[in-house]
């Protein structure tokens, strides 16, 4: 599943997301959604969310457990 969706996407769901500054080298992050920052229900680079850590990015991935 991509993280185009804002129904897709809550907090506490594990994601992965690319940073800002990763986006040249498409480098993911790995981590927990604490909220979400896209108010749109569709983003096509990806909604942009807030990790439990504090980083922000737009989620590329959401990781199946």
């Amino acid at each position: 599943m991509n993280g185009q969706n804002r129904k897709d996407i809550f907090p506490g769901l594990e994601v992965k997301i690319v940073k800002k500054e990763d986006q040249r080298t498409g480098k993911l992050t790995e981590g927990i959604v604490q909220s979400l920052l896209t108010k749109s229900i569709f983003h096509p680079h990806g909604i942009k969310v807030r990790l439990e850590d504090g980083t922000v990015g737009r989620v590329q991935e959401i990781v199946d457990n």
